[in-house]
């Protein structure tokens, strides 16, 4: 059966995630998390991608990034596992994938859902229960979105600047934001994601597939 086309949307947001192959770990030590985030750092900078919010779990991620060009995200997607696998496979004197060959992603209409998304990111680490705060994980955008960390991979929206004029109006903003979240909003961040479709809408039908 053939792939679904992605659904690519200049300058709408896209959340995307991407497991470990045959959900095996990806991240071991501190110094596999920072190899990945240097890579991300050197890539976004290439390609003109902005990075809105990630986390990085011990055998997946999550991304929600903006882009210009709808080709760049197959790339740096790519560029991201490849250089993944190289550096990990060298440090674990090993050979084979590291991750899934193909991502999951979903445009984010930015009024309802842009920041909904932000956060359904960056709470990962308690919904796995790996944390008790979203602030006590260190390797998601968390700590910059909320003012306690200065991280130079995370561009904030503009939806995210509107919430005040310094950054610590914003900041404060948006850690009040999760003294309330929505679950069904964030339910349906995830079955979009796994559907390659637009949240609150059905998946589109299956047609041609492009090339990533």
């Amino acid at each position: 059966m053939p792939r679904r086309a992605r659904l690519l949307l200049p300058a709408v947001p896209l959340h995307i995630t991407q497991r470990g192959h045959n959900r095996q770990p990806c991240f071991h030590l501190d110094d596999d998390y920072r190899a990945y985030l240097y890579c991300m750092r050197k890539n976004v900078e290439l390609m003109d991608i902005s990075v809105h919010a990630y986390v990085l779990m011990t055998n997946h991620v999550h991304l929600l990034i903006s882009f210009e060009q709808p080709d760049t995200v197959g790339d740096f997607m790519k560029a991201l596992a490849q250089h993944h696998t190289q550096y990990l496979n060298e440090r674990l004197k090993r050979t084979g994938t590291v991750w899934e060959g193909r991502f999951k992603s979903c445009p984010v209409p930015t009024e309802k859902y842009l920041i909904i998304c932000q956060q359904y990111v960056e709470l990962n680490p308690v919904r796995a229960a790996m944390v008790n705060s979203v602030a006590q994980y260190p390797w998601s955008s968390y700590r910059e979105n909320a003012g306690l960390r200065h991280d130079e991979l995370v561009r904030p929206h503009q939806l995210y600047l509107d919430f005040g004029s310094t950054v610590q109006t914003r900041a404060e903003y948006y850690r009040g934001l999760f003294n309330n979240t929505d679950d069904r909003l964030f339910d349906d961040i995830r079955k979009a994601t796994a559907a390659d479709a637009i949240p609150g809408l059905p998946p589109p039908l299956r047609g041609r597939p492009r090339k990533q």
